[in-house]
């Protein structure tokens, strides 16, 4: 793997992602860049299941939609690196990705606080559980594309940890919404690669060794029961040790979704965190929420990175 280097722009906290890879983009309200990244594509030879996703990737408001090639993107920290890695799945409901939000603003976090933070561009739509407007019903994808290109990612960030100056002991997931599920997925889906073996990259185990779901959605999908969790998450003691945020009144992912989730880890014995707010309503970062709820940054929910910094420090991944 030949790990290619992009520069990324940052505006008013925003970071402005190009959809070719081989050219940078220049905004005129950025005189020069601010951070320097490395991307890559996830796959380097053949793309499985490639036929599954057509159209031109496109770029809007923030949101990506039509990724057939996915890349990670590396936010190394400046200072004081821990040698943890986090890699951010952002949320879109498995149809398009919100790849600023819930994505590079995440990862410059993480590295201002001396975490990696890798940036997973994963494949959308219809690659994990998700609504489809045909049957107004939800339904599985045809194969777990976004599952892949985790499975794919992490392995990749292990083999390469010693370049990306990471322990390979130390790499955690971290997602929001349909990121939130696919957390999950990967963190019970690490056993066997859902596609066929490339090389010494997929020979890696791709279990995290730790987990941050975030209002993750899909968890009650395959169920009949009350306070049952999604069939197709089959959690044991091996699940890596999760931290779950979310608020009470979100209107799109219920907060059932992580209390099914809690409780399997729970009764499965695997050191859980959860976290429930009143407000916070769904699909938010660092400093907005993208429903645009008035004064959100005054709500308790606004200050979580704290609690992920404070949990991050009690599993022992980092000492400051």
């Amino acid at each position: 793997m030949i790990f290619r280097k992009q520069v990324i722009l940052v505006s008013i906290g925003i970071v402005f992602l190009s959809c070719n890879k081989d050219k940078k983009l220049q905004p005129e309200s950025v005189k020069k860049p601010e951070v320097s990244t490395i991307t890559f594509p996830v796959w380097e030879k053949s793309i499985p299941d490639s036929e599954l996703v057509t159209g031109t990737e496109t770029y809007n408001d923030g949101m990506i939609s039509n990724v057939s090639n996915p890349a990670i993107t590396i936010f190394s920290p400046a200072k004081n690196n821990t040698g943890v890695a986090i890699i951010v799945f952002p949320g879109g409901g498995y149809n398009k990705l919100a790849i600023e939000l819930e994505g590079s603003e995440i990862c410059k976090w993480l590295s201002s606080i001396g975490i990696t933070g890798v940036l997973l561009k994963y494949r959308v739509p219809a690659s994990g559980p998700h609504y489809d407007k045909d049957c107004n019903c939800e339904k599985d994808p045809i194969k777990p594309l976004a599952l892949q290109d985790a499975q794919r990612a992490l392995g990749l960030i292990r083999y390469q940890a010693k370049e990306l100056k990471i322990n390979p002991n130390k790499i955690g997931v971290m997602g929001f919404s349909a990121g939130g599920h696919l957390v999950a997925d990967i963190s019970n889906h690490y056993k066997k690669r859902a596609y066929t073996i490339a090389d010494n990259a997929d020979k890696i185990s791709c279990r995290p060794d730790f987990a941050l779901a975030f209002y993750p959605g899909h968890m009650r999908f395959h169920t009949d029961k009350p306070y049952e969790l999604n069939r197709t998450i089959s959690v044991d003691s091996k699940t890596p040790p999760t931290f779950i945020l979310h608020a009470g009144n979100d209107s799109i992912n219920s907060v059932e979704n992580s209390l099914v989730y809690y409780m399997a880890l729970q009764k499965a014995g695997v050191p859980a965190e959860f976290h429930i707010y009143e407000e916070g309503g769904h699909a938010f970062g660092l400093n907005q929420s993208a429903q645009k709820i008035p004064n959100w940054s005054e709500l308790p929910i606004a200050d979580w990175e704290k609690l992920v910094e404070r949990w991050l420090r009690t599993i022992k991944m980092t000492s400051h």
